[in-house]
């Protein structure tokens, strides 16, 4: 069964847009894009949580990074 966001997809794919054309303008190196975007998603989880939470909201969203992986190799 396919995940229905709350967001607008729409919404969604211009702020990845936006995201990436920072990184691709700024000619930022894998390593440093992935770094940055850890960084990112280390400070909304410790700005929006609890510590706790934020290690659950954390170990979810490595599982869903990891079933994004799959799914986009096949």
């Amino acid at each position: 069964m396919p995940i229905v966001s709350k967001y607008d997809a729409a919404r969604q794919e211009q702020l990845l847009n936006d995201v990436l054309d920072t990184l691709i303008t700024a000619e930022v190196p894998v390593d440093l894009a992935l770094m940055t975007l850890g960084n990112a998603v280390t400070h909304i989880l410790s700005e929006h949580y609890s510590p706790a939470q934020a290690q659950q909201v954390a170990e979810q969203f490595g599982k869903v990074l990891l079933q994004s992986m799959k799914k986009s190799a096949n």
